[in-house]
């Protein structure tokens, strides 16, 4: 049987949380650091000590915004917002969820959005999130003005390949 870290490690399929020092270069540069119940470090800390159930039931691994600040800064090159979305994952097939609020509803529609089109077409998303998390208006007011700086449009690029799309996402078993 594998090891939670071993199981981890397999999923990211890059560099293996081993070759973490705990520098901390990852948490220092996470901008929602500050939000999260266990820093990046901890975490990896966490996985190698086999804590399966503390990092799959913490709100951390939902906090991340997979926006790559910490491969950027790790001396190591470890793929947190990988393991982060590995995590995720694991912690969805395990039937734990996210603990905050409607994060989980978003997880589930940015996925369905690119798996409907290999991208995201924002006001598809923002529709299919709105539905899911019964949040319908509380942020309507802020759409006109992102479609007239030119920050949302009403129609997003597919991708000429969806079949390989598809084919990802039955490769790795994301419904």
């Amino acid at each position: 049987m594998k090891t939670f870290l071993e199981e981890v490690n397999k999923k990211i399929n890059g560099v293996p949380l081993q070759r973490c020092y705990h520098c901390r270069k990852c948490t220092a540069g996470c901008p929602v650091a500050s939000h999260m119940e266990y820093n990046l470090n901890k975490v990896v800390r966490l996985i190698q000590n086999g804590k399966r159930d503390e990092v799959l039931n913490s709100s951390t691994i939902w906090i991340c915004l997979s926006c790559e600040t910490c491969i950027t800064r790790c001396p190591n090159q470890i793929d947190i917002a990988r393991m982060m979305d590995v995590l995720r994952q694991m912690a969805i097939e395990e039937g734990i969820g996210a603990h905050e609020k409607n994060v989980l509803k978003f997880h589930e529609a940015f996925l369905s959005n690119i798996k409907m089109g290999g991208r995201i077409n924002e006001p598809l998303m923002m529709v299919q999130y709105k539905l899911k998390s019964g949040d319908l208006f509380s942020d309507i007011g802020m759409a006109p003005g992102m479609f007239l700086k030119g920050k949302l449009s009403l129609l997003s690029p597919r991708t000429k390949d969806i079949k390989s799309v598809k084919d990802i996402f039955e490769k790795t078993k994301h419904s």
